[in-house]
């Protein structure tokens, strides 16, 4: 268990023994609203500003002022009177997920970026997570659950929460947001109430059936319901349709793709290798497949998806790796290591001519590379 789970431990314990009115009577916070000193509620915000405080100096946070000034902005067109409450941190993290703790701490993984599309898919995302810290359904749901579980039920729960290995701290932090699934009434009305931000801060309701359909490939394809956003927002093809009527009402709208396009490029390759080191290759591969169809950095993303086709390994992979690599190759903005990725292959594959070239292709390229020697040796055991 790491430090910040050992932290969280005692928060889930001290709350489930300290939590005492109903969700019932929970009405939405207010803005600039604190909770009294008293209450459960107030317990659950001074340990999440602690959590806050060890987010900060954790080395996960993505340190980009554009792009933080420009997400900050996204909320605070979403947000309005709210947006002095959220602090918005931008963590360097493969999987789809953003959420909301109760004391307006907003985490964007960068996975989410990198699925999707436009800035008003995010605006979506965003819009949603706000609306279930506006109508405080972490601490509503949290006080469901103690009311219909037995005791020692959400004790384990609340424990097992502490130990997700999902992807770490932040997943346990997403956890703590959620207490795993939403019911679905309070999914409807984040939906509702996310919809109505959108249309107030004039964004294209339609791209909002984008993202869910991105979801559900991706969660046909793993067969799993591992991501941590599954889990806690179950991507259905009801929600999906409820999304679709609830955006027919709005007509046209901001979309805003070359900003968002613009301010992620420079992070894109080094948030997919990241993915790529999680090596959940079913999901990489929708991934990746997305990307390439949306046109998005078309060399890196070919390079890389050679990159997934090499390590997966599996029967068939080779072939595929070569022609990704090629493809990147042909693009002449192709990464320097795709000659060297691309040698290996053949390498493999008892290809040694075509190893040789590629590994020569390589040095010539990157004349001062970190592994010449390596390379050369590689070149040599060929010869």
């Amino acid at each position: 268990m790491s430090g910040l789970q050992r932290r969280l431990a005692p928060i889930l314990v001290g709350l489930l023994l300290s939590a005492c009115s109903s969700a019932s009577s929970i009405q939405d916070i207010q803005p600039g609203e604190r909770p009294d000193l008293e209450t459960d509620e107030a317990g659950l915000w001074m340990r999440m500003d602690r959590v806050e405080a060890d987010l900060r100096n954790s080395g996960q946070v993505v340190e980009d002022p554009a792009l933080q000034a420009y997400l900050e902005g996204i909320v605070c067109r979403l947000a309005l009177e709210y947006c002095q409450d959220v602090r918005v941190y931008v963590v360097r993290t493969p999987g789809f997920n953003a959420s909301m703790a109760p004391n307006g701490m907003m985490v964007v993984w960068t996975g989410l970026l990198l699925r999707c599309e436009n800035e008003a898919q995010l605006a979506h995302v965003l819009a949603h997570e706000l609306a279930h810290y506006v109508q405080r359904h972490s601490l509503k749901h949290w006080r469901d659950l103690r009311d219909t579980s037995s005791g020692m039920a959400f004790f384990q729960l609340a424990t097992a929460m502490t130990g997700l290995g999902l992807i770490g701290d932040l997943a346990t932090l997403g956890a703590l947001g959620g207490v795993m699934s939403y019911s679905r009434e309070y999914e409807r009305q984040a939906d509702r109430i996310g919809m109505a931000m959108i249309q107030r801060a004039g964004y294209s309701g339609a791209e909002a059936t984008g993202v869910w359909d991105y979801l559900i490939r991706e969660k046909e394809a793993a067969d799993d319901g591992g991501s941590l956003f599954f889990a806690t927002h179950p991507p259905t093809e009801e929600r999906r349709d409820t999304l679709a009527a609830l955006a027919q009402v709005l007509k046209g709208g901001r979309v805003g793709r070359a900003d968002f396009i613009g301010l992620t490029a420079r992070h894109r390759m080094d948030w997919l290798r990241d993915e790529l080191q999680r090596r959940d290759y079913a999901r990489i591969e929708v991934l990746m497949a997305h990307l390439a169809d949306s046109g998005v950095d078309p060399a890196g993303v070919h390079f890389l998806r050679g990159e997934m086709y090499r390590l997966r390994d599996e029967e068939g992979d080779a072939a595929r790796a070569i022609t990704a690599y090629h493809a990147a190759l042909k693009t002449r903005k192709a990464p320097s290591e795709t000659y060297r990725s691309l040698g290996l292959v053949l390498w493999s594959i008892e290809r040694p001519q075509e190893a040789q070239a590629a590994f020569r292709q390589y040095l010539r390229h990157r004349p001062r590379a970190d592994d010449r020697a390596m390379v050369e040796d590689y070149i040599n055991q060929l010869n």
